[in-house]
């Protein structure tokens, strides 16, 4: 059984202690494949540092997180368009708009993603999207760059069935983590209605850890949980859950 993390921030100084041993639970739970998005430029070397040391598992996204969309955001998108032009990236992400933590910064939230979105056109690669509330904000962006070459995974999605069907519409994978879990998520009263095909793995490690581990660190290890439910939720093994959601994953990084 081959589980795929879409989305973890391995990097992360809360693994400072402990992320060989973290890893090796994480792999002895047949998870070895994790996608590792950016937040900012400051996490670049750590990235690749992860990278040097687990070469066979761990692949690296390149992107500015919207929460560090500030003054200097302009030197950060130049920062990214400098490593891409270096060597070779999964994905553009994570990237987006969130609208909880800082309202102020939307004009240049929406810029920046709009202009990393244009990136991953440029390079051929898929996006990963954060989305916090923000729905709205996220679909008109989508919308105006909406084309054949603009795809790749809702992160952490957690709207409704009206928001799961148009992201799908824009060619996005919905990505799936503990909040499955939470009595008051939500999303698990109409995954069913979705087919799987839509559907990748994630933990968002460090945060959001699934039950019964919520409210501590998250790990990569703990995907497996979040499988264990889609299996419930959709009456399947957890074995047909990583197969499809692994290939899934395949179809959107090509690897």
């Amino acid at each position: 059984m081959i589980l795929t993390d879409t989305h973890t921030h391995l990097y992360s100084e809360e693994f400072d202690l402990d992320r060989n041993e973290m890893m090796q639970r994480a792999i002895s739970k047949g998870v070895t494949r994790f996608f590792v998005p950016a937040i900012d430029s400051t996490c670049t070397e750590s990235m690749y540092e992860l990278e040097r040391n687990y070469p066979e598992n761990v692949f690296l996204m390149m992107g500015l997180h919207p929460c560090y969309v500030k003054e200097n955001y302009l030197d950060e998108l130049n920062h990214i368009e400098t490593e891409l032009a270096k060597r070779k990236f999964i994905a553009i992400g994570e990237i987006g708009i969130d609208l909880f933590w800082d309202k102020s910064t939307l004009e240049i939230q929406k810029t920046a993603f709009k202009h990393q979105i244009q990136l991953a056109k440029k390079h051929k690669l898929p996006i990963v999207i954060h989305c916090r509330e923000s729905f709205e904000e996220i679909f008109e962006v989508l919308e105006s760059e909406r084309s054949e070459d603009l795809f790749g995974i809702f992160h952490c999605f957690t709207g409704n069935f009206e928001q799961a069907q148009q992201a799908i519409s824009l060619n996005m994978k919905l990505g799936i983590g503990g909040v499955v879990t939470f009595k008051n998520g939500k999303i698990d009263q109409f995954l069913h209605q979705i087919e799987m095909k839509h559907i990748v793995l994630e933990t968002d490690s460090p945060y959001l850890a699934p039950v019964p581990f919520r409210g501590k660190r998250n790990e990569s290890s703990y995907v497996y949980l979040v499988a264990e439910k889609l299996a419930s939720i959709y009456g399947v093994s957890i074995d047909e859950v990583a197969q499809i959601t692994t290939e899934n994953s395949k179809a959107v990084f090509g690897i």
